[in-house]
């Protein structure tokens, strides 16, 4: 079959990655990215002990070398890139405070970092290298996400969808392919590309899964389009391709939109808090509430949250969650824990998600959709909320940039603080480990190998 490659904007989008290079890059792209690496690697360090977590590398170890040079984190022990992307991947999804970008409604970090970060260990490759690379997994995996577009979102988990074409362009990246080899690597990896949000409703152990895939997808498929395996040349916008059959409303000019000016990486918000991101607007609104108004929580008699359809989707199906995990994604259990706290973390989970205040307040929160903020949604993510109070009192609040996207981003200072915070939460990294970990991570262009990040004696990439 001929393809018209002018009108193939999945080729135009392998042309991009295949052809990226460190010096294309903007400077204040290049400091994001590093930003964004730093966050995602204290999320990884939270995975450490979780139970899902522990079940997938425990199966990955017993499939893979006893040591390589790509590094399992939680470990602190090395194995083959298939084996380390899978882990890291599983383990930096599960603590909710890995990045997210609103408009693809899609968390890069989780998908990208595991699978650049193991090959380019294995290879010996830069730092340079290392953030061409994930600007490259950014780049593409976000625009899939918009591509795919809400009606993807309300089944499929756009992570562990468009994640494995973010996680095989990053790949490819370091594999040096070419464009012809990029497009079948994205045949491949969109081939592969799953996850569905039905876990939700029983508290299963999927959403770690689905990261844990998408990386190890991703990365097969690069390597296998390395050694001249093919894949199909129209995997988005084919008669039978991902469109096709995951999209009511798929738009593939999103697949190259500005390609080169726009940087979508930089679009990308931090997680401010441990909650599923479809919670924060209405956290951050409430938490502004109650502390312009002098409110605690035996003040509030009823919350309502006023969310769009996405937040409906995601959080309608969990009223009565069964684990911290399941609780994350519980409108009504984060919402108390903010009125309870003043805050949504990891520690106020752990101890508090069903203690009787909080299951009190629990019960008297409730979703609306509303009309602005679902209009305005995926672009932007407004929070508003109306509350009324047990002396009959109502009051609203209003957020138009939940705290951490970029318009209300997080310093560095911020940043630092969080990642040795997630990295204490399951003992992953001490402070004095961490804090040369970051120092590291603020010079990654400058850095000459990205081997080992923690503890141990390097090893060498012909050992991986």
């Amino acid at each position: 079959m001929n393809i018209d490659e002018s009108e193939d904007p999945g080729r135009r989008l392998a042309e991009f990655a295949a052809a990226l290079r460190f010096d294309d890059i903007p400077p204040p792209v290049l400091r994001r990215a590093e930003d964004l690496f730093l966050d995602w690697l204290g999320s990884a360090l939270a995975g450490k002990g979780a139970r899902a977590v522990e079940s997938l590398a425990r199966f990955m170890e017993q499939m893979g070398p006893a040591d390589g040079a790509s590094e399992i984190l939680i470990h602190r022990r090395g194995s083959s890139p298939l084996v380390a992307a899978t882990i890291n991947a599983a383990a930096s999804h599960v603590a909710e405070q890995d990045d997210v970008h609103n408009g693809s409604v899609f968390h890069p970090a989780a998908v990208v970092f595991p699978a650049a970060l193991a090959v380019a260990q294995a290879l010996g490759r830069s730092g340079r290298e290392f953030l061409t690379a994930a600007v490259a997994g950014y780049e593409v995996g976000i625009r899939v996400g918009e591509f795919l577009g809400r009606s993807h979102y309300r089944v499929f988990h756009t992570t562990g969808t468009a994640g494995t074409l973010a996680a095989a362009a990053a790949t490819g990246r370091l594999l040096g392919l070419t464009a012809d080899q990029m497009q079948h690597a994205f045949g491949s990896a969109g081939t592969q590309s799953a996850g569905l949000w039905e876990f939700l409703r029983d508290a299963a152990d999927s959403k770690q899964l689905h990261t844990a895939h998408a990386a190890g997808a991703g990365l097969s498929a690069a390597y296998l389009a390395q050694d001249g395996f093919t894949g199909a040349r129209r995997i988005f916008d084919g008669a039978r391709g991902m469109a096709a059959g995951m999209s009511s409303d798929a738009d593939p000019a999103r697949l190259c939109d500005r390609l080169g000016s726009r940087w979508a990486l930089a679009e990308t918000s931090f997680k401010f808090h441990a909650s599923c991101r479809h919670t924060h607007p209405a956290a951050d609104a409430l938490l502004q509430l109650m502390q312009g108004n002098r409110l605690d929580i035996d003040a509030l008699a009823r919350v309502t949250a006023h969310v769009h359809q996405g937040a409906i989707d995601v959080l309608g199906p969990v009223t009565d969650p069964q684990t911290v995990h399941q609780a994350k994604f519980s409108m009504g259990t984060v919402l108390a824990l903010i009125a309870r706290h003043g805050r949504a973390g990891l520690a106020e989970f752990d101890a508090d998600f069903r203690a009787p205040a909080v299951l009190a307040l629990r019960d008297k929160v409730t979703m609306v959709l509303d009309p602005e903020v679902d209009a305005a949604y995926p672009a932007r993510w407004i929070g508003k909320v109306s509350v009324t109070t047990t002396d009959g009192r109502r009051f609203e609040s209003r957020v138009d940039e939940p705290k951490g996207d970029p318009g209300n981003s997080l310093s560095r200072s911020e940043l630092e603080d969080k990642a040795l915070r997630l990295a204490a939460y399951r003992d992953g990294a001490g402070e004095a480990e961490m804090r040369r970990v970051i120092a590291r991570a603020w010079s990654l262009a400058e850095d000459g190998n990205v081997a080992r990040w923690l503890g141990g004696k390097p090893v060498s990439p012909d050992q991986g």
